[in-house]
């Protein structure tokens, strides 16, 4: 679990100008034995000076807030936050005090009306901070994927190493931690995947990008399969849990439903001053309890002293310990996401200062993914074409050999003006402006483009551009997608997301996929079969 004591804190338009596409307590005495490894790494207490974290000996702001706000929709924070759990609070704790009273919490039981938590998940990813967290938080969880056939993949960020900075080397305790959780996982889950990915304990926020691209590292693996990802809550008041529950909703993965496991909220918290609506449950059998409590037994240097001399106290006292043997686990669910589409003010505006918007004509990486776009084309010509979102029409210029009929729509007045200027010696393409997709353009096409779009729309707009595009499809219609996968501070969702929604919604068959890291591009069809299958050739 980490060093344990500190401050809790919980809290339609790109930009124009970027990318288009683109004094401690004495502990209690123990006279249970602990094993020789116990007194190995307690052997040279006092040895080192060095102060303990601050956020361990903090015992001045001893608040909680009255009230535990719900969490705050992503959209409604300011751009660039970071997801947090609510309003900014502020709570101290120190993991030797006594903290509340399991009783009190099995007395409110205030999870008895959450929903369950639901397993439809291919494969679930535990993410834990600590060596122990996985076990604490999550262990019923692990059982349940063991027992149903679910794989299971628990996630270890840091080693663990720095909860007792004054008992000598930390690489010692690392060490003990690490084959404790292997102990541990195998009592829950005998067949779960384990990933050590060994980042120093306590600087998991100066390491946030390094942690975040070795966890979609793991989650690549599970290409489109549908992954539930349980982290540390993001607001539990653990700096180490906050920031790795915030990189958890910060995956991008379309396919990835994110739910947090609440570990210190449970000792500085109070049931009448928490909101349960984000809850979910798992009601754990008797074999998962059983096995979780044993597999937390097997965490000796977390549940048992290491040195009788003070700062060697267990970093789960037994108080602590009682929270995770009851018969539920509790999760919450990933803050709701408000996306609405974007203001065509701003790309307006855009568009009437700048010549070049986005780099169409003078980049490289442009011009070579319109190249892509046209080689994937499945038909070397096409009766009837719509492109949605022309922009300056720099790619319905070069769609235009390709279509006996070519209309191209956009919004933007500025950009509809631009286009039309750009291809008005094309006497086979028309050029109009339409609030999509709300409007939307008469008769059938066999071929839509749908190109750096459709992450600016909302949800419901997303929504129902799927159902327009679908709608007037021809028998052999195709629909080319086509859109920037990194990611875009003001758009309403990502490119990965739009085309694994238009995978689903569409119910065409997908007859090509281009991927890199920058773009994603995908051909759908009414009817399956590859080029050199229609030509005979295959």
């Amino acid at each position: 679990m980490g060093r344990t004591s500190g401050s809790h804190r919980c809290g339609w338009a790109r930009r124009p100008r970027g990318r288009r596409a683109g004094g401690a307590r004495p502990p209690r005495p123990s006279h249970r034995r602990r094993d020789r490894r116990s007194h190995r790494l307690a052997r040279r207490a006092g040895a080192r000076t060095r102060p303990a974290d601050d956020r361990r000996t903090v015992r001045t702001q001893d608040r909680r807030p009255a009230h535990l706000p719900a969490a705050a929709s992503r959209s409604a924070r300011p751009r660039g936050a970071r997801p947090q759990a609510g309003r900014i609070v502020s709570v101290a704790f120190d993991h030797r005090d006594p903290g509340t009273p399991e009783q009190t919490w099995a007395d409110a039981a205030p999870w008895r009306s959450a929903p369950p938590l639901r397993l439809t998940a291919d494969a679930v990813v535990v993410l834990a901070a600590h060596p122990d967290d996985e076990t604490l938080g999550a262990g019923g969880l692990v059982a349940r994927c063991h027992a149903v056939g679910i794989p299971v993949t628990v996630v270890v960020v840091t080693d663990g190493g720095a909860s007792h900075p004054l008992l000598g080397d930390e690489r010692d305790l690392a060490r003990e931690r690490r084959s404790e959780t292997v102990e541990a996982v195998a009592d829950l889950a005998p067949s779960a995947a384990l990933v050590f990915l060994g980042f120093d304990d306590g600087r998991v926020d100066e390491q946030r990008a390094d942690i975040s691209e070795r966890v979609n590292a793991v989650l690549s693996g599970f290409s489109d399969r549908a992954v539930l990802v349980a982290a540390p809550w993001w607001g539990d008041g653990h700096r180490d849990h906050r920031v790795l529950g915030e990189i958890a909703l910060d995956l991008g993965a379309p396919t990835v439903e994110v739910v947090g496991y609440p570990i210190w909220l449970w000792h500085w918290a109070t049931p009448d001053a928490v909101d349960t609506s984000g809850w979910r449950v798992l009601h754990l059998t008797d074999a998962e309890r059983t096995a979780k409590s044993g597999a937390i037994a097997r965490h000796r240097t977390q549940v048992e002293p290491l040195s009788p001399l003070p700062g060697g106290e267990a970093i789960v006292h037994d108080g602590m310990r009682a929270h995770f043997l009851r018969d539920d686990e509790v999760y919450v669910g990933a803050p709701p996401t408000e996306e609405t589409s974007a203001d065509i003010a701003a790309f307006d505006d855009f568009f009437r200062r700048h010549d070049d918007p986005w780099g169409f004509e003078s980049r490289w990486y442009e011009a070579r993914k319109r190249s892509v776009l046209r080689a994937s084309l499945p038909r070397a010509s096409f009766a009837r074409a719509l492109e949605l979102g022309c922009a300056n029409g720099v790619l319905t210029a070069e769609l235009a050999d390709r279509c006996d009929d070519l209309l191209a729509v956009d919004a933007s007045e500025p950009a509809v003006r631009a286009a039309s200027g750009r291809t008005r010696d094309l006497a086979n393409v028309r050029v109009e402006q339409f609030m999509l997709p709300g409007a939307w353009p008469d008769g059938r096409f066999d071929l839509v483009i749908v190109s750096e779009l459709a992450y600016y729309l909302g949800a419901d707009d997303r929504e129902l551009l799927a159902r327009r595009i679908r709608g007037s499809l021809t028998d052999d219609g195709v629909v080319v997608a086509c859109h920037w996968r990194r990611r875009i501070d003001d758009a309403a969702t990502t490119g990965d997301r739009v085309h694994h929604e238009l995978s689903r919604s569409l119910g065409l068959h997908r007859i090509a996929r281009h991927e890199e890291a920058d773009f994603v591009l995908d051909v759908f069809a009414t009817a399956p079969g590859s080029v050199a299958e229609r030509e005979g050739l295959a």
